[in-house]
């Protein structure tokens, strides 16, 4: 599994990286690392230059197999998950999973429905997506229900009232990683408002190509980044309920 996780948590009101930042008294990257073990057989997290030795120190203390992979510039989540490409356990990988650091209210049963549906399908890649109002992000089907263009209101595109949205997390194939993806980011535009180079516009390019399937997600709650104090909020309440169940 690769975790893009170069960001900040200035936002958060933290010094700290933000995939370190503590959500009810637990670092972000504990929950992924705790909801996807038995799923995946190594975590690469891609971190900033500066954020590497806190993150190296917090990884230490854990007892999952990790290796850290430095972004040396932010210029984008494509190249973010292109970091660690030639890292050795990678190029033999028969699947490679993607998730943001910060979408850790993904649900076991969604991780697991999408191990099942990436082993019992032909698909490159595979994900939870979630319809919902006012969507940050939005993949334009055709007829058939092919995805034919993603709508990303960051980039100023026009959104619709109601919407399709990816939720953080992805699995692909191994070759749609190590041949797919680098040849997608040969080409790959750069966002008309960001300047960053996108992972989410490979999807449709995929699409156009070979197979790509998708789930529900099965919570709304799962869709959430933490990306203000006020996210952090509702995914510490969300995780409090859960535990408590």
């Amino acid at each position: 599994m690769v975790v893009p996780a170069a960001g900040r948590g200035s936002r958060l009101g933290s010094a700290l990286p933000k995939v370190v930042v503590p959500v009810n008294g637990r670092a972000m990257l504990d929950y992924i690392l705790e909801r996807y073990s038995g799923l995946v057989d190594r975590f690469v997290i891609v971190v900033s230059p500066e954020a590497l030795a806190i993150v190296r120190s917090h990884c230490i203390a854990t007892e999952f197999p990790i290796e850290l992979a430095v972004q040396d510039s932010p210029t984008g989540m494509l190249d973010a998950i292109l970091v660690p490409a030639r890292s050795p356990i990678l190029r033999s990988a028969d699947q490679v999973w993607i998730t943001w650091c910060d979408q850790i209210a993904v649900s076991r049963a969604t991780a697991d429905r999408l191990a099942r549906t990436l082993d019992q399908s032909s698909a490159d890649l595979a994900m939870p997506t979630l319809k919902g109002e006012s969507p940050y992000i939005h993949f334009e089907r055709d007829t058939e229900g092919r995805i034919l263009r993603v709508l990303q209101r960051r980039e100023g595109d026009p959104m619709p009232a109601v919407g399709e949205s990816d939720i953080g997390l992805f699995g692909l194939s191994g070759i749609a990683y190590r041949e797919l993806l680098p040849r997608f980011a040969e080409t790959a535009p750069v966002g008309t408002s960001t300047r960053e180079r996108n992972f989410l516009p490979f999807i449709p390019w995929l699409a156009a190509q070979t197979l790509i399937q998708t789930f529900p997600a099965a919570d709304p709650m799962e869709a959430i980044g933490i990306n203000t104090v006020e996210d952090l909020g509702r995914v510490a309440a969300f995780l409090g309920r859960e535990s408590d169940r």
